[in-house]
């Protein structure tokens, strides 16, 4: 019996890793913007895919919807996510005070380590930016601000600042593709650079805030950039802001 319930536990853990492990490919696809806000997730096509049966695709899903990467409509099925608008301006307020947050601190706490990975993650931003490689800049950009939230020296503020940044991830592509913006983010990051380096807590997390926060005219360009960004929605940002 004992032997029966361990087999049957390794098989259930077996397949909860093997959901977990589809659920981290399927995110990387959503925060990678292989898949944008609006499509739809069939599970049949996913489990032809991987090769698996359509039992850890639905959990791998499950644990998804969880996030608010996706959601789970009736007769649509699972579809990666597009919040509406007000929602947006409030994940944005809130990703703008967790980054002010991480700014402040880092600027009290910066050490060596993170002086130099600071450093590193600033030149790989105009190494990027210089060639006008919108890919590599995002990339580096969300290393550059993950050095941020761990300079901070609070793990959980990291965390949370990890998940929701994460949570916006194909929000902030889209905004990179906006006119001007690569060159313009830069020099947000020089700013933000300059202010922890000289341990200015105010200024640093003034500035990581303005650079986060999306009002006005980049707000409604970012609703225009979306599925169903219609006339309505963009009606109903600015009544947001």
């Amino acid at each position: 019996m004992n032997q029966t319930r361990t087999k049957e536990a390794r098989t259930d853990q077996a397949r909860m890793n093997h959901a977990q492990r589809l659920r981290q490919t399927i995110e990387d696809e959503i925060v990678d913007g292989g898949l944008r806000p609006g499509d739809r997730l069939d599970e049949c096509q996913l489990a032809a895919r991987f090769g698996v049966s359509r039992t850890p695709i639905r959990e791998a899903l499950l644990q998804l919807a969880v996030t608010g990467l996706i959601e789970i409509k009736p007769r649509r099925g699972a579809v990666v996510s597009t919040p509406e608008p007000a929602r947006l301006v409030e994940m944005f307020e809130t990703m703008a005070e967790l980054e002010a947050a991480c700014g402040r601190l880092a600027a009290r706490r910066l050490t060596d380590e993170h002086h130099r990975a600071l450093a590193a993650a600033l030149d790989a931003c105009r190494t990027a930016a210089a060639d006008g490689d919108m890919e590599a800049y995002y990339a580096e950009n969300a290393v550059f601000h993950a050095v941020i939230y761990r300079a901070s020296g609070n793990g959980f503020l990291c965390e949370q600042a990890l998940t929701l940044s994460r949570r916006l991830a194909p929000f902030r592509r889209i905004q990179l593709r906006a006119r001007n913006r690569l060159r313009q983010s830069l020099a947000e990051h020089e700013g933000v650079v300059a202010a922890i380096l000289a341990g200015d807590e105010a200024t640093a997390g003034e500035r990581l805030r303005a650079h986060v926060l999306v009002q006005g005219d980049r707000f409604a360009e970012l609703i225009r950039s979306l599925p169903g960004g219609s006339a309505a929605a963009r009606a109903s940002v600015a009544s947001t802001l």
